[in-house]
C-alpha cells in the first residue's frame, strides 16, 4: 500500500465517522425527549392514583412527591423518575385544580423544534 491509499482510507473513515456522529446527536436528543415524555406520563399517573385514594390532597402530594412515590410501591427508584431526560428535576404544580408536571429543558427544546 502506498501513502496515498492510506490517506484516502483515513479520509473516508473520518468522513463516515462524522456523518454517524452528526446523526447520533439527533438521536440522543430525541431519546431524551422520549424519556421525558414517558416519565411525565408515568409520574402524573402515579401521583393521580395516590390522590384518588383520598388519603392526601394535591397540595400534600406536590409538597413531597418522592415520599408519595415511595409509599405507593409502584416505583423502584422514585428519585430517578423525578428527573427528565437531561437529568433535571421535574417541577410539579397545580393549575386550575389539575396536576401539571414541567421540565424547563424539555419546554425549551420543544419551543426550538416548533420554530422550524
Amino acid at each position: 500500500m502506498t501513502l496515498l491509499e492510506i490517506m484516502i482510507v483515513i479520509s473516508l473513515i473520518t468522513l463516515i465517522g462524522g456523518v454517524i456522529g452528526y446523526n447520533m446527536k439527533g438521536s440522543l436528543e430525541r431519546g431524551k425527549i422520549f424519556k421525558t415524555e414517558q416519565a411525565k406520563k408515568q409520574l402524573e399517573d402515579i401521583l393521580l392514583l395516590e390522590y384518588a385514594k383520598g388519603e392526601k390532597t394535591l397540595e400534600e402530594i406536590i409538597e413531597n412527591p418522592i415520599e408519595v412515590l415511595k409509599e405507593s410501591g409502584l416505583v423502584k427508584n422514585p428519585e430517578e423518575l423525578m428527573k427528565d431526560g437531561w437529568n433535571e428535576k421535574f417541577k410539579i404544580d397545580i393549575d386550575k385544580g389539575e396536576l401539571k408536571i414541567n421540565s424547563k429543558k424539555y419546554n425549551s427544546v420543544k419551543k426550538k423544534k416548533n420554530k422550524y
